[in-house]
């Protein structure tokens, strides 16, 4: 008997999704635990299984569509079943019951229903980012294309319809230019801008941080480091590294710090903590979410257990981390449940920036570049390296003098980083 397949939940923070892509097409036999489609999230693009087997007879959301939890996506069944009743929009879901005895009705004409406008009441044409980018690849004009989608949304199959970007050309524009007039602009005329849809982790990013700043009761704290030896130690390590071979791995300044703020926790549990309405929960755990940047946004992996783990280890799962992140290939459960964030934007020539709080977790560092400036030293003034550093606390969990003695651990950790190594 056939059977509707709806989306699933596929991570935990997941209200809707976006089908990247299908891996089945119709008339496809599906066995169970075989891949159907890639589904972007809010969190990363995640493998639709099947928990059925039979035969794909009807793909209800192409991709480029974005559908709803349980929602149906596809109809499975058995070769030539009749799934008119499922389809959507079919008789059997519209049409009113005759009473028993009752003459048959003679149906009112319809008027065909007018297609949708792949063109929104802004001016920006209804198409996904995925469906936007099939058509710059293939170099073609999505104004010259009909959605066949949700209210004339442009999905995938959509494209084959499509004219290249070059042979999109209005009749206006045929007109030879000595006929036409110059065209002035009015002084108020303004450029419409380019409107981009958001994607699911752009909404995600979006609903969580906007309630970040509206239901956590932030506050700032920021320390300057001396950063000579944290770079001496670094240096050393990676020069010892590279004794290994030219494939050796290499030990970021993020690295050293992921380890010194696990350590730090381990000395302040109390900033390793989060609030509920019954309590505030200290964690025996020390996992620290890392942010890394990606097309779509921003990510959050978890290093797990960082206070029990060498300076190596971390670097080595970082960069793991970090290169699936970008490729869209965690696991929701790499991205959660992490106890302290750090956030680093030093690589982008930032020396200090605040960061908003990754909830449930109760704080955040925000960590600038290395900076070369004069410091003082004794009597004297000679070159120097310093570290901006500022802790964005939940103030239901940590209030100020907590998030003080955390940071005076945190440098003094950073400032004789052989400390680094011994744990």
């Amino acid at each position: 008997m056939a059977k509707v397949l709806d989306l699933p939940k596929l991570s935990p923070t997941m209200e809707e999704g976006q089908i990247a892509k299908w891996h089945k097409k119709e008339g496809d036999a599906v066995a169970v635990d075989d891949l159907l489609a890639e589904v972007e999230t809010d969190k990363a693009t995640m493998e639709y299984r099947s928990f059925d087997k039979g035969t794909l007879l009807k793909i209800l959301a192409p991709a480029g569509s974005v559908v709803r939890l349980g929602e149906p996506v596809a109809i499975l069944g058995t070769p030539g079943e009749d799934i008119s009743n499922l389809a959507p929009g079919s008789s059997v879901h519209n049409a009113p019951a005759a009473a028993p005895g009752a003459a048959p009705e003679q149906s009112a004409p319809v008027a065909a229903a007018e297609p949708a406008s792949s063109v929104g009441a802004s001016g920006w044409i209804k198409a996904s980012p995925y469906v936007r980018k099939l058509a710059r690849e293939q170099g073609l004009d999505l104004v010259s294309v009909a959605g066949s989608g949700p209210n004339g949304r442009i999905v995938a199959r959509d494209l084959s319809n499509a004219k290249p970007a070059k042979q999109a050309v209005s009749s206006e524009t045929k007109t030879p230019t000595a006929a036409i007039a110059p065209r002035v602009e009015s002084a108020g005329a303004l450029a419409e801008p380019e409107a981009r849809p958001l994607s699911m982790m752009r909404k995600a990013i979006a609903r969580r941080l906007t309630e970040s700043k509206q239901t956590v009761p932030h506050f700032y704290l920021t320390i300057d480091v001396d950063a000579d030896a944290l770079h001496n130690l670094r240096e050393q390590i990676n020069q010892d590294l590279a004794s290994q071979g030219e494939n050796a791995p290499k030990v970021s300044f993020n690295d050293l710090i992921v380890k010194a703020c696990a350590t730090a926790l381990g000395r302040v549990p109390e900033c390793n903590a989060q609030f509920t309405n019954d309590a505030i929960l200290v964690h025996r755990r020390v996992d620290i979410s890392v942010a890394v940047s990606v097309p779509d946004g921003l990510v959050t992996p978890v290093v797990r257990n960082a206070d029990r783990k060498n300076v190596l280890s971390i670097s080595a799962e970082v960069r793991d981390l970090a290169a699936r992140a970008k490729a869209k290939k965690l696991a929701p459960e790499e991205m959660s449940n992490g106890t302290f964030s750090i956030s680093n934007l030093g690589m982008y020539g930032i020396d200090a920036f605040a960061a908003v709080i990754n909830p449930p977790e109760g704080a955040i560092l925000a960590v600038g570049q290395v900076r070369r400036e004069p410091v003082v030293k004794g009597d004297a003034v000679v070159p120097g390296r310093k570290l901006a550093m500022t802790l964005s606390c939940d103030h239901r969990v940590i209030d100020g003098a907590v998030g003080a003695s955390f940071l005076r651990v945190l440098r003094q950790i950073l400032e004789h980083p052989t400390q680094i190594l011994l744990q």
